[in-house]
């Protein structure tokens, strides 16, 4: 009988963690930055687009750990690899960038780690963060409150990329 309840305690573990990113995610996130972009973004982007996209970052660790000391990292980690993550440039009041591995998209960690970005940045006094979402990001971070400040066209690989900027005002919640 004890072995059940604790079997049942293991199950109730959540499997997506939420931290600050450390040098050992580098790898993994220079893996989930190339496979959102290669096929998560697949329906939006042409594949030379997504090339182009791709190969501006090296899928290496070391490239990802020198990000880590430019911006604040948030990853979210399932059986203790990365499987998502997020960089804030707190200062400008800017999410940098979001990826979520592709098999796992629209299943909330990328909302969950907004919802952890917008918390740090309202608790270092930013009271307006902005993004520059990429055409498979934009539509839905509107459904949720963002405003539309218009299209951007930004030059990756020598290739021209449409993305959207859109804000949002962090309000904070008494809980």
């Amino acid at each position: 009988m004890m072995q059940t309840a604790m079997s049942g305690a293991r199950q109730a573990t959540p499997r997506i963690l939420y931290r600050l990113a450390k040098a050992k995610d580098a790898a993994d996130q220079a893996e989930v930055f190339h496979h959102a972009v290669m096929q998560g973004a697949a329906a939006h982007y042409s594949v030379i687009q997504r090339e182009a996209w791709a190969g501006v970052l090296p899928r290496e660790a070391s490239a990802w750990v020198a990000r880590q000391a430019l911006y604040t990292t948030l990853v979210a980690t399932c059986d203790g690899r990365c499987v998502g993550f997020t960089e804030l440039d707190i200062s400008m009041g800017r999410i940098v960038t979001l990826y979520v591995w592709p098999s796992l998209a629209r299943r909330g960690i990328g909302t969950t780690l907004l919802v952890h970005a917008e918390r740090l940045l309202l608790e270092h006094g930013v009271d307006r963060v902005v993004i520059e979402a990429s055409l498979m990001l934009a539509d839905a971070l509107v459904r949720r409150g963002w405003r539309d400040l218009g299209d951007e066209w930004v030059e990756r690989g020598g290739e021209r990329l449409q993305r959207r900027r859109l804000e949002k005002r962090l309000i904070a919640i008494e809980t």
